[in-house]
Formats: structure tokens, sequence, C-alpha cells
């Protein structure tokens, strides 16, 4: 074989292996794995009661008097501190004013009574629980102690506020229940059942148990039922003090609105 044929010949098997090659680069391509593509966690929402902190703040006052007797207020008011969220906000002006609004009437009233030889002074304190906090869900129970000087006994009577954070209002007892559901007759059935199991509870006294709204206005959501307080004279004598009936929610589950405040307690 001459030198031009081998050179001929070694030409055409270099180009079918590149050929061939060729090919198999075609019909399988290179993979290069590729680093995986991050996948953003997914958020979370908090509820804004896990972001806030309750918080008490104390007020004194002492005034000596000079045409009035001397009187002290003392109060604690609870707030939510750790978010400016408006419903926050909104949420501690509420809890202010309540308390606010309580130590200005008295402190009015205190002031225009006059100064007598017996004179001990006057003061109003008041103390607060929180009676439940469940999601976004507050409820809490204020009670206020009274003595106007000269007056024979002390005095006492509760105000409460349920509310809804993440709404940011207030609820009225209406807002746990179906429309037109004769809830406060149901309620008020259970209360004079129970308060008939006391001796006191008898003749004028029933009337505070009456299925009427005003006998109603200090209610509080718990774990077990509402609760609801009768404040000292509206259903027993002085000596026998407030009244409080728990009211399961068994007794009351089928007129509770489905998707409402208390749904929560119901499943």
């Amino acid at each position: 074989m001459s030198r031009k044929t081998i050179l001929a010949f070694t030409g055409f098997i270099i180009l079918v292996t590149l050929a061939c090659n060729a090919t198999f680069s075609i019909g399988n391509p290179t993979q290069t794995a590729l680093p995986p593509t991050p996948i953003p966690p997914t958020a979370t929402a908090i509820p804004l009661s896990g972001q806030v902190t309750l918080v008490n703040m104390p007020f004194v006052e002492t005034d000596p008097g000079s045409t009035f007797p001397q009187y002290t207020l003392t109060t604690s008011t609870p707030q939510l501190s750790g978010s400016n969220d408006p419903r926050v906000v909104a949420f501690n002006q509420r809890l202010s004013a309540l308390v606010q609004k309580e130590v200005d009437q008295w402190r009015q009233d205190f002031r225009q009574l006059p100064i007598t030889p017996l004179s001990n002074g006057s003061s109003l304190q008041n103390t607060y629980t929180l009676m439940a906090q469940t999601g976004d869900l507050w409820s809490f129970k204020f009670d206020f102690s009274f003595y106007a000087d000269t007056a024979a006994h002390p005095g006492s009577y509760s105000i409460t506020v349920n509310y809804d954070l993440a709404s940011g209002r207030e609820l009225a007892l209406s807002d746990l229940f179906l429309p037109n559901s004769n809830y406060l007759e149901t309620i008020s059935a259970y209360c004079i059942t129970e308060l008939g199991k006391q001796p006191f509870f008898d003749g004028p006294f029933t009337d505070g148990a009456n299925p009427v709204a005003e006998n109603y206005q200090n209610w509080n959501i718990s774990p077990d039922g509402l609760i609801i307080t009768f404040d000292t004279y509206q259903v027993g004598p002085g000596a026998a003090g407030p009244q409080i009936i728990l009211v399961p929610y068994e007794q009351i589950k089928s007129l509770i609105a489905p998707q409402g405040p208390l749904s929560n307690f119901i499943r």
C-alpha cells in the first residue's frame, strides 16, 4: 500500500470517528446538574394577640381637700404593649376610657361631699381580672369598690369587657348568637333556676334576673361557658354579695352562631 493510500485511509478513519462522536453527543447531550432553586418558606400569620403583652398601668390620686373631705383614687388598667397596630391602639383606648370615666365621676362626686366632724375621707379602688384570652378574644372583668365619706357601708360594682382584637371591636352579647334567637330568655331561665337554689332569691330580687338586657350587661367568655355576674343587691340582699352564674355552652349550644366568636368553644 502506497504512502498516499495510507494517508487517505487514515484521514477517512479520523472523519468517521469524529462523525460517530458527534452523533453520540447529539443523541446523548451532556447533562450538568444545576443547584436546586430554593423554595421560600410559607409565611405563617401570627395572630395579633401573639404579638403583644398584657401590662398593668397603675394610677393613684390623693387630694387632701379643702372644702370637701379627702379622697384617694387607686386604679389598675390593662393595656397591650408591643404593637402599634390600630386595633391595639383602639383596644387600649377603650379600656383606658372605661377606667377614666369611673375615676372622673367619683372624683366629681367626692368633691361635692360636705366636710363633717366625723370625716374619714372617700375612696375608689378598682382591680381587673382577665377571665379568658383565646386567640384574639379577650374577656375582662373590672371590680370597683368605693366608700363615700360618712356612708354607713362601702359599696361595689363590676363592669365587663369582651373584645375581639382581630376585628378591633368590643362584643355585644347578641354578637354570640344566631339572629332572632331567644338567647336572653334561655340564659335567664338557666340563671333563675340556679339562683333559685339560694334562700335569698325571692320576692323583688327575682326581677334582677328577668330576661332584659340591663340584667345581663355583665358577662364574660370562658372556656367552659358564659359567666354572668349579678352585682350586690341585684338578685339578693347586701349580705349575699354579688352572685356569679356559669352558663355551660351545652345549655345554649343550639343558639350560638356557628361562625361567631364562640365557634371554637362548641366544636
